[in-house]
């Protein structure tokens, strides 16, 4: 069985859940994160950040859904996506604030065994800020 808590080498983009305490854990990779400012100056609206075709921890997702449809602070997590370049080398990395999750797409699944899972996770957070290139601590 594939090892969720390794950094999920394989993907552009690793998203981690951070709690009250700062601790961060994987929740998932992606290969594409739309919706990531560039660049952030002055006031800014802030639009869903979308991650695509990725694989997540399920417990750690699931446990976040049901906190965020029970409406409750629970529900929002500070997340820190992670861009990664070649030789897994980390590029940027962005903290969204107070997100929760809007959209969960789950994969197709298939008795031929030849189709990759596909995953797609809508996130709406307060804020987002570029916060350097630095990989999140351990």
């Amino acid at each position: 069985m594939h090892d969720r808590s390794a950094p999920f080498p394989e993907y552009s983009f690793v998203a981690y859940l951070k709690d009250a305490g700062g601790m961060e854990t994987p929740l998932g990779g992606f290969s594409d994160a739309v919706g990531l400012p560039q660049k952030v100056t002055g006031l800014h609206t802030v639009g869903d950040v979308t991650l695509k075709r990725g694989v997540v921890n399920s417990s750690d997702l699931s446990g976040w859904i049901a906190a965020a449809r029970s409406g409750g602070v629970s529900g929002r997590l500070n997340v820190v996506i992670l861009q990664r370049g070649a030789a897994n080398t980390p590029l940027k990395s962005w903290q969204l604030t107070n997100a929760r999750p809007v959209k969960y797409t789950g994969p197709a699944l298939g008795g031929k065994g030849e189709d990759v899972a596909m995953e797609e996770l809508v996130l709406a957070p307060e804020g987002i800020e570029l916060v350097g290139s630095e990989a999140p601590p351990k």
